[in-house]
């Protein structure tokens, strides 16, 4: 560290709500629930999440995430 201040911190300013979302409002990929299942993205693991989307929709994300 210099000293200098980071002048993109917002220091202690809360984020907003809105920036703070983790359902699956809007478009998700098969990528996106491998990533939320902990798991890596690979040909396997893709085509368990895309049978899990099939499945279960929206659902297959937001059973995952907090």
């Amino acid at each position: 560290m210099n000293g200098e201040t980071d002048k993109t911190s917002r220091g202690d300013i809360p984020t907003p709500d809105r920036l703070l979302h983790a359902g699956s409002e809007g478009e998700f990929s098969a990528e996106d629930v491998c990533l939320a299942s902990g798991r890596d993205v690979n040909p396997k693991n893709l085509a368990w999440a895309e049978r899990r989307m099939a499945e279960k929709g929206r659902a297959s994300l937001d059973e995952l995430l907090p």
